[in-house]
């Protein structure tokens, strides 16, 4: 493994580890929040515990004092108690039931209200997508968690309902037969909890690599003219199929891992069992007689073994998909949790409603290559929301390679990029394309209609928005040359200049806040780039531009020099007198007199 991916590795662990224990904080904080709801639930628990309490005592009475000894009625007058013990326990399972909603439904209303106000603040940042996950986690995850949570309410309390009774009643037929019972049920116990570890990772892997396959699936299919004009048919092949193999490979290890959750159930169940036959004699010579043995039985065939059952059932259903499905949902940020303040926040709450859009830097260290030297060393840099930074140096200094850094295309060997304080690393094409676009000084322009290339970035684009962007960047001319949005355009003739302004109001209007232009302007003229450079600024959001001429860093509000080994930040007339480096290139890169460019 190397260093990256066990970093990455580092990374996903303690992001699933925190998730995991947030969850489970949640949980907790709604079972406390509703402590009288649960005595209540336990009080009527009691009486549903009845039959599995008497049952092997009554059975025992049954035989030895009524059918063995002659007296069927005695016999049958037993069984008759044990039949309505029976009665009573299922009013009490009635009434438990009915009183499990008083637990349940306040937490789902719980976490709709989390999911409303998580889907309400991410979408009222600046680039947000329509919240169609959050939609997605109302109405499908909340309920899937509210069902789950329910069943596994249900499966733990008539668990420990019935295991407690059964011992109880075993306690009082017949002691010397718990030493039979206990170690076997301990056991399977045990090995079911570190399974069930185990089968939450898998089945998270397995949703994750689902998750992961729609939607590269859907990222393949949206690029397909540009995958088979690039002959990337291959690596998208290879994408999409890792997703695969990934998903097979989870479903295989929960159904290896279920298998022996049921092996379980067999060990804790027919053990003791198998155990009071074979010291049947044994227990005789104890004093017990035929109906103790009987009875015992009875605690095992009918109290603990369908108990453990359904524990084992239910925890390896939908108890999974509770801490699966919840999971998911606080790392989205639709699950709340209690501040010390008792305000109700969002927990894992996207952070860029505190941090803005800052672009941070912190301690990177870069070079292409395990042996080259870093082009990048230990650089932190802050780069605020709604900063004009220009980025300056010499061919070589690094100047795309920290472009590349800033967007996340390229990974450092140390440190962490970061915008609006959630960090690059693992997020994916999606979310960083919501956050930030990147213009290189090669113009990507393809086959198709000029509404198509332009909207690449933002498909729902109004042609208001559109022609709004042209006239502001300058272009209203090439797009009359070229027939109109409707026109369909070959690249080829177009000139490099031309294809630079398409891809220049392509980025305008999409929804990134940042936007970084690495040389997109060096086939324009001085005017044009002078026209470009000021509807960007104009725009809402950062810019970040790697220039080319030094009438662009003149334009910005702060000038980063970079040199390969030093960098230096600071305004114009600041730079002239602390980096001699800036002088050199001010004494090559003239400032041409430029009359205002129109708006």
């Amino acid at each position: 493994m190397t260093v990256t991916e066990a970093r990455s590795a580092k990374e996903t662990g303690r992001h699933r580890s925190g998730s995991d224990s947030t969850a489970r904080t949640v949980l907790i904080a709604s079972l406390r929040e509703r402590k009288s709801q649960l005595w209540r639930l336990a009080a009527w628990s009691l009486l549903e515990a009845l039959p599995a309490l008497l049952s092997g005592i009554l059975v025992a009475l049954a035989v030895d004092e009524g059918f063995l000894a002659g007296r069927l009625g005695i016999g049958f007058g037993w069984l008759g108690l044990l039949a309505i013990s029976v009665a009573l326990g299922a009013w009490g399972t009635h009434e438990t039931l009915s009183r499990l909603a008083a637990v349940v439904e306040p937490f789902r209303d719980d976490l709709v209200t989390g999911v409303v106000t998580g889907a309400l603040s991410s979408s009222t940042q600046r680039g947000a997508r329509p919240p169609s996950g959050d939609v997605a986690r109302l109405t499908q995850q909340v309920e899937i968690v509210r069902e789950a949570y329910a069943a596994v309410l249900i499966v733990v309390q008539q668990f420990v309902v019935v295991t407690v009774g059964a011992l109880i009643g075993l306690v009082a037929l017949a002691p010397a037969v718990l030493p039979l019972v206990l170690p076997p049920l301990a056991v399977a116990l045990v090995l079911f909890t570190l399974l069930l570890q185990r089968l939450a990772n898998q089945q998270r892997a397995s949703i994750l690599a689902d998750e992961n396959i729609a939607e590269t699936a859907a990222t393949v299919g949206a690029g397909l003219r540009d995958i088979a004009a690039c002959g990337g048919q291959e690596l998208a092949h290879a994408s999409v199929g890792s997703h695969i193999d990934n998903a097979r490979t989870a479903t295989t290890a929960v159904s290896r891992l279920t298998a022996f959750a049921t092996l379980t159930v067999a060990f804790g169940g027919w053990v003791p069992l198998i155990l009071i036959l074979g010291f049947g004699s044994w227990l005789l010579d104890q004093g017990a007689t035929t109906g103790v043995l009987l009875g015992a039985a009875t605690y095992v065939l009918q109290g603990l073994q369908p108990a453990l059952q359904t524990l084992v059932d239910g925890l390896s259903g939908p108890g999974l998909w509770l801490m699966v499905t919840l999971r998911r949902i606080v790392e989205t940020g639709g699950a709340g949790e209690e501040s010390s303040d008792g305000a109700s926040t969002a927990a894992g709450t996207d952070g860029d409603s505190a941090g803005g859009y800052d672009v941070a830097l912190s301690g990177i260290t870069f070079g292409y290559g395990a042996s080259a030297a870093p082009v990048v060393r230990d650089l932190d840099l802050t780069i605020p929301q709604g900063d004009h930074l220009a980025i300056v140096g010499p061919s070589g200094a690094g100047k795309s390679t920290l472009a590349g850094l800033m967007t996340g295309l390229l990974e450092p060997r140390a440190g962490q990029v970061s915008i609006g304080g959630i960090g690059l690393l693992g997020r994916s094409a999606r979310e960083l394309a919501a956050q930030r676009v990147l213009i290189p000084q090669e113009a990507y322009v393809f086959a198709g209609t000029l509404h198509e290339n332009l909207s690449y970035l933002r498909p729902d684009v109004s042609d208001a928005d559109l022609h709004e962007a042209v006239h502001l960047l300058g272009a209203e001319a090439l797009v009359t040359r070229l027939g109109g949005f409707a026109a369909e355009i070959d690249p080829a003739p177009l000139s490099a200049g031309e294809r630079q302004l398409l891809t220049l109001v392509r980025a305008y209007v999409c929804a990134a806040p940042v936007v970084i232009l690495d040389e997109a302007t060096c086939h324009l003229d001085p005017v044009a780039e002078a026209r470009v450079e000021h509807a960007f600024a104009d725009r809402p959001g950062t810019l970040i531009v790697i220039a080319h001429r030094m009438s662009s860093a003149a334009r910005a509000q702060r000038i980063l020099v970079l040199d390969g080994v030093s960098v230096m930040v600071g305004e114009h007339d600041d730079l002239l007198t602390r980096s001699p480096l800036y002088r050199d290139l001010v004494g090559h890169w003239k400032v041409p007199a430029q009359a205002a460019p129109p708006r």
